[in-house]
């Protein structure tokens, strides 16, 4: 057993995490490793025996994610379907032009080879990447048992900030109160079963999500984003099952005109195909779809006294641009940079909140501003959507400063 594992080991940081969904587990193993020092307890509701891994939720990981969990050792390679380009596009009705290219559609598209890169990110079940971060931090409890402590089945019930007089801290009731010098809150849930934040809007939007057959001659690790009257329309690549290709999708739209729950299985591949663009149809079957409410519900400030929120349980965002676990697992890397760097927990705190605003608001306002713009029925608001769509594609640096953005995040 290491050194730092013997019973005459005196932490200087107590860290609680609660929740280990994919950014729990992040940050409690990056923690684990940047952190010597630290006792780190990890709380979850869930028992340890309940196995994740079968869990079928689509999840989208930028690169600069991706390779985080390389890091850390808990990348399942072999589960992950790599994106290899992203297609944008604008269906009709809009306007027609030379401008918008061969097709006479908006569209942008961006390739991971002229980006410099083997992939822009990747797609993966849920269970798929919680069940290696889990299998890592256990190893690592394992080996440091009185450094780092699994407390699985113990779901948390409140947290209490301490006196700052009497050192300050949080007190953290998960059966038994304990007293940590700092607690990271990453629990999420879905928009519908969440308190209210600071920040909320229901855009009185459902996402119907599934997963669809893709067509034999459908090109590898393309990910399809549609921007229809209703909402945007995404498809993203999957690994192939049995032979076939592939994709999770997500089909948002207006709860006022979402008839969706009555159309059979046919006629929602049949409204779905006419709504693709043509590269990505025509898709062949699709799965039982599930049906989510959407709305923003974010916190102003990361942190709150020694309570820090990532991931869901600091924002929730609409999924048109994919980046809510992406944004989670920044969050979390910032923090353990900041605790690594400074013996001042709360001047840590500080650099983080400043450190992560530029990133965090230009992704949730971004988001916001692009799910609301779907409930507007301006004249001539498509073709505003498709001048942009236009622009993107003629101008490389703003195409690859969005690629930058998608890839890693603001920096």
């Amino acid at each position: 057993m290491s050194e730092i594992a013997d019973s005459s080991f005196t932490p200087t940081l107590r860290l609680a995490v609660v929740g280990a969904g994919p950014a729990g587990l992040g940050l409690a193993l990056l923690a684990a490793r940047a952190l010597p020092q630290a006792q780190i307890s990890l709380f979850d509701a869930r028992p340890l025996e309940r196995d994740v891994s079968g869990d079928p939720r689509t999840l989208a990981l930028s690169l600069g994610s991706v390779q985080l969990l390389q890091r850390l050792g808990a990348w399942n390679e072999a589960a992950a379907q790599a994106i290899l380009q992203v297609h944008v596009s604008q269906a009709p009705p809009t306007l027609n032009h030379p401008i918008f290219g061969a097709a006479g559609e908006p569209l942008v598209r961006i390739s991971a080879a002229e980006q410099g890169v083997d992939m822009l990110g990747a797609v993966l079940s849920y269970g798929q990447l919680v069940a290696p971060l889990q299998a890592a931090w256990q190893a690592a409890a394992a080996a440091e048992p009185q450094r780092l402590l699994s407390r699985f089945g113990a779901p948390v019930a409140g947290l209490k900030a301490l006196d700052v007089s009497a050192g300050g801290g949080v007190e953290v009731d998960a059966g038994i109160a304990e007293t940590f010098d700092l607690a990271v809150v990453a629990e999420g849930g879905v928009f519908a079963d969440q308190a209210r934040k600071s920040l909320a809007h229901d855009y009185q939007q459902n996402a119907w999500v599934g997963t669809v057959t893709l067509a034999e001659r459908s090109p590898p690790g393309v990910a399809y984003e549609r921007f229809t009257r209703n909402g945007p329309l995404a498809l993203l690549p999957l690994p192939p099952l049995e032979g076939r290709k592939r994709a999770a999708l997500v089909w948002c739209m207006p709860q006022a005109e979402d008839e969706i729950a009555s159309l059979s299985d046919a006629q929602r591949l049949a409204v779905i195909n006419s709504l693709l663009a043509a590269e990505a149809g025509p898709l062949q079957a699709i799965s039982p779809l599930k049906c989510f409410a959407l709305g923003l519900n974010a916190e102003r400030s990361l942190v709150e006294g020694r309570t820090v929120r990532i991931g869901n349980a600091a924002q929730t965002l609409h999924p048109v641009a994919g980046q809510g676990l992406n944004l989670g697992l920044r969050d979390a890397y910032a923090l353990v940079q900041a605790l690594r760097g400074s013996r001042d927990i709360d001047a840590a705190l500080r650099s983080v909140e400043w450190q992560r605003a530029p990133d965090r608001w230009s992704t949730i306002a971004s988001t916001d501003f692009l799910a609301r713009s779907f409930a507007w029925r301006w004249p001539g608001l498509p073709l505003v959507r498709g001048l942009g769509l236009a622009a993107l594609q003629a101008l490389p640096p703003l195409k690859r400063a969005l690629a930058r953005q998608m890839m890693f995040g603001s920096r």
